[in-house]
């Protein structure tokens, strides 16, 4: 699960008028033909929670793909990039890091032709995923151990335009909404020392333009295109003009076609550049509140969108175009909470920052405890983990033993109580060389716990539908 940490603090905190754009709007429009002030605040509301996800995941393309002085650059489009390590407390570029499963990165530009991803074989107790993230934030397809098996196959990526049949040696052809597109690998690692072998999968993993695939002549190559380079502070002072930026390389559907003419009253869309400095003083204070106010219901979305059960919020807030449905607060709650999540099919993600009776976690005051009952170990066809973060920063937590989670690879090497339970013991300090086995160490300060279920069951006793599953997670004990 990736979230831009900076950008989560809030865009709509943005000193509006304090923009530096350089050009004038692309569409300048004179005071008369501006919409009242009422109209444009709730205007530019709506058009915040619906751009929300997709400037972030603007923010995240730029980076990833195309600054190459980001910090945060990985590879050009079109190429992947390999991680050969899972997150360690130095990572701190992504908050609440997954450190189960090493991540291979593919950001792909669809607008020449469309590409090929190949997978290699992996064995069939090995977890891995190609997660297909479009424009929208939508996950419009999976490759993997649960979509399309172990087996070794060649996957067609095409952009919204594309019109052809299916060639010859593909297995099937995935449609994305826009003509970038993020493709987030996935592979399971067992123990530290099993990265020599994920790396040998990762090596197995391709990705070909079409035309090379089929060993045809490219076609001509797409325009250069020159990004706005996206900076935390700019998004900030200029969200909308990012949202302009965005939206070229989103095409319009019949979902947003309402909030885009709406977004094209204020002079926001494809090839425009909304500078707020064209703006009365009015205008400009009427948007600000708008940004504030679309932010704060983002952020109530996000504390009632999910169920609380034994003090863990579990809830599913991630699918396609289909499953959002227009449904733009839902959209930007699940970007802000976690850009780039999985569906519930593929990853349930339980989160608490509270112990059972709904106490605060605080590692610096309690120790805590939580107890699987026997035969109530997470119902997963993959596997399952409790990772452990700092409740302030949800960064991973340093430790002596250098352990961030307890995950069922584990099992074995772990100690069951006499009636079969399997306890795991949440504190700062090691509880006895009997029982560091079960250990997730924990801050001296405020804890915020995840677990992750991958590829859940889907039938009883499981987790699913989403905070109405048969499964309930026991909920974590104060024991001192």
């Amino acid at each position: 699960m990736l979230t831009k940490r900076d950008l989560l603090r809030s865009a709509a905190m943005a000193a509006l008028a304090a923009t530096t754009a350089k050009s004038t709007p692309a569409s300048a429009q004179t005071k008369a033909e501006w919409p009242s002030l009422l109209e444009a605040k709730d205007i530019a509301e709506e058009g915040f929670i619906y751009g929300l996800p997709l400037v972030m995941n603007y923010a995240v393309m730029q980076e990833y793909a195309v600054d190459r002085n980001s910090g945060q650059f990985k590879a050009p489009f079109n190429e992947i990039y390999n991680m050969h390590h899972v997150s360690t407390p130095a990572d701190t570029a992504i908050i609440t890091p997954n450190s189960d499963t090493p991540y291979s990165i593919l950001w792909l530009d669809l607008r020449a032709e469309p590409m090929v991803i190949s997978v290699p074989t992996v064995e069939k107790d090995r977890y891995y995923s190609v997660q297909l993230i479009d424009g929208n934030t939508y996950n419009f397809g999976y490759i993997g151990t649960r979509a399309t098996g172990t087996e070794p196959g060649d996957y067609l990526v095409v952009g919204p335009d594309w019109k052809g049949e299916t060639p010859s040696g593909i297995k099937k052809i995935f449609r994305s909404t826009t003509p970038f597109t993020f493709a987030a690998f996935r592979t399971q690692l067992f123990n530290p020392d099993d990265m020599p072998n994920v790396e040998k999968i990762q090596a197995g993993y391709k990705a070909y333009a079409l035309s090379a695939f089929l060993k045809q002549a490219a076609p001509s190559a797409a325009p250069k295109i020159e990004f706005l380079p996206a900076t935390t502070a700019g998004i900030k002072d200029n969200f909308f003009q990012y949202l302009d930026a965005a939206l070229q390389f989103v095409p319009e559907t019949p979902r947003d076609k309402a909030v885009r003419a709406k977004l094209a009253k204020l002079g926001i869309g494809p090839g425009k550049t909304f500078d707020v400095k064209e703006l009365s003083l009015e205008h400009k204070a009427e948007i600000l509140v708008a940004m504030k106010q679309g932010d704060d219901k983002v952020d109530k979305w996000l504390t009632s969108g999910n169920k609380d059960i034994n003090g863990w919020n579990i809830g599913s807030f991630f699918g396609d175009e289909a499953f959002f449905n227009g449904d733009w607060l839902m959209r930007a709650g699940a970007a802000k909470g976690g850009l780039y999540g999985n569906d519930a099919v593929e990853a349930m993600y339980p989160y608490t920052r509270k112990d059972a009776t709904g106490e605060l976690l605080d590692g610096s005051r309690h120790k805590y405890t939580i107890t699987f009952a026997p035969g109530q170990l997470p119902p997963v066809n993959a596997f399952w983990s409790v990772t452990m973060y700092d409740g302030k920063s949800q960064f991973l937590v340093k430790n002596p033993i250098n352990r961030y989670l307890i995950n069922s690879p584990m099992l074995p090497a772990m100690k069951k109580d006499a009636d079969g339970s399997l306890t795991l013991y949440i504190q700062k300090d090691s509880p006895g060389s009997d029982k560091e086995a079960n250990w997730l160490p924990a801050p001296d300060d405020k804890i915020y716990l995840v677990m992750r279920l991958y590829w859940p069951k889907p039938t009883p006793p499981s987790i699913l539908p989403a905070g109405e599953g048969t499964w309930q997670p026991p909920g974590v004990k104060r024991v001192s």
